[in-house]
């Protein structure tokens, strides 16, 4: 994707440096119209300014790869082709759900795995992978000190271990308080709805 972006701003440089300008256009003038002389342009002529012009020369096709990027920018992800970035083991227990309790594997790009809910999972965390603070909260344990409601939901807890996007993750869930029990709900279907 970033070499996409480059790629569409150097070519939109391009196009616009050998735009020619509307004061530098000639042409003839059409009858009635009246001529005050030349028409002012954009571009300073006189200042610091004035010398700022850039030149572009031909344009390199196709862009190397951009360094520092492990797929050399072609936006397909880190590693081998084909390899999965999403790889999580839900373990869940106590939910009184027949049929939830139990550990599963969950594999995103493409959906694989024992989850019994596996794309509706894939769905969520690619939801919350679209925005930043879906990506900073989603695995993110409560703050210690906040203040949660002192709501019971159940002995349900779950752990999950794996990778999500690439990036480590290893977090437990329950449903003990108020704070718990709406980081458990962010988290389905990953984890199963027990409401």
């Amino acid at each position: 994707m970033l070499r996409r972006l480059a790629l569409t701003a150097v070519v939109s440089l391009a196009a616009l440096a050998t735009a020619v300008p509307v004061s530098t256009a000639s042409g003839p003038v059409s009858s009635g119209s009246v001529s005050s002389g030349p028409v002012p342009s954009a571009v300073p002529t006189t200042g610091p300014f004035a010398a700022a012009r850039p030149s572009l020369g031909p344009l390199p096709l196709p862009l190397p790869p951009l360094p520092g990027l492990p797929d050399g920018g072609e936006g397909k992800g880190t590693g081998e082709a084909g390899e999965v970035l999403t790889r999580l083991t839900v373990s869940v227990e106590n939910t009184g759900v027949a049929g939830a309790d139990g550990t599963f594997e969950l594999e995103c790009g493409p959906t694989g795995g024992s989850h019994p809910r596996g794309q509706a999972a894939c769905d969520r965390l690619a939801e919350a992978g679209a925005t930043r603070s879906g990506r900073q909260e989603l695995f993110r344990p409560t703050p210690e000190g906040t203040m949660c409601t002192m709501i019971h939901g159940g002995d349900a807890t779950a752990r999950i271990v794996g990778t999500w996007e690439g990036r480590a993750v290893d977090t437990t869930a329950s449903r003990r308080d108020g704070c718990e029990i709406a980081r458990w709900n962010s988290l389905v279907p990953v984890l199963p709805d027990v409401r």
